[in-house]
């Protein structure tokens, strides 16, 4: 039976007015942001959100044989309205910041502010070799293949064997068919990315990036370059997926961020003193 709405987890705050909203990455789920639940919950209002054909989101209506990111994008917008978000702080990681991306340009008004943990920006010639490198495996490969081949592509430290197991499993849940279908929003990937990077970013942005993530990070400190609105920092010891790879300074940093940005006034939060090195 087709669900007209994606599937998503709230966690409510009495206490609290302001609502953080956490999209998680492709061949994700919820489970992304295990280890951010319990640093964000004593704060904030939390949605947490599986994206179409990812975790629980299975048979959304409407389906479609082929997605862009209209779709998507309005598929998050159904779960904002829902729960009657009219604006919130925005988490993302990897490939949930290029839908980030677009859910700001389309509903501005809705972002107070924006963290992209892993995100992904201008497209550099290793992103765009990286990318091209997956279409031609995509040709041949199994995609659970694929999943396992990118894992370490992307993570290839034993520091990363956590992260790789989490987006492994994850991944696993995805069919062939629901698989290549958000393949082919590749179509629209790098007009969107160069859309955003060259439009005026109005909202306050910090783009975490870990030190060993070795094809994104070049491109999230170009970005913050570019836009007085965005601060990058390099978290020491981690990968691409740096909200796994160093969770508490990752929630230390991310918490401050969404503090100093609160578009309701709240109580006081503690200064951290997070041991991460700001990207220069």
């Amino acid at each position: 039976m087709q669900k007209n709405t994606l599937n998503f987890d709230t966690h409510r705050n009495i206490s609290a007015k302001e609502w953080v909203v956490f999209i998680h990455g492709a061949g994700g789920s919820t489970a992304t942001w295990k280890y951010q639940l319990e640093a964000f919950k004593p704060h904030y209002n939390l949605l947490m959100i599986d994206l179409r054909d990812h975790g629980l989101s299975k048979d959304i209506a409407p389906a479609s044989e082929q997605y862009d990111f209209d779709l998507i994008t309005n598929d998050i917008k159904k779960v904002l309205d829902e729960n009657n978000i009219v604006k919130a702080h925005f988490i993302t990681l990897s490939f949930g910041s290029v839908i980030m991306q677009d859910l700001s340009i389309k509903y501005p008004h809705l972002v107070a502010s924006a963290i992209f943990a892993g995100g992904i920006f201008k497209a550099n010639a290793l992103i765009k070799s990286f990318v091209q490198l997956a279409r031609v495996f995509n040709l041949f490969l199994p995609y659970r293949w694929m999943y396992g081949l990118f894992s370490y592509l992307l993570m290839p430290y034993k520091r990363h064997q956590k992260s790789r197991k989490i987006y492994r499993k994850q991944a696993e849940k995805l069919t062939p068919k629901e698989y290549m279908k958000w393949v082919g929003l590749y179509g629209e990937f790098f007009k969107l990315l160069n859309r955003f990077y060259e439009q005026d970013i109005k909202f306050p942005a910090l783009a975490l990036t870990g030190q060993q993530d070795y094809i994104f990070s070049k491109s999230a400190k170009g970005f913050a370059a570019k836009h007085k609105n965005v601060l990058v920092i390099e978290i020491k010891g981690a990968g691409h997926i740096c909200n796994i790879d160093q969770p508490e300074i990752f929630n230390e940093l991310a918490l401050y961020f969404t503090h100093e940005h609160k578009y309701y006034q709240v109580e006081e939060f503690p200064t951290f003193q997070a041991q991460a090195s700001k990207a220069g």
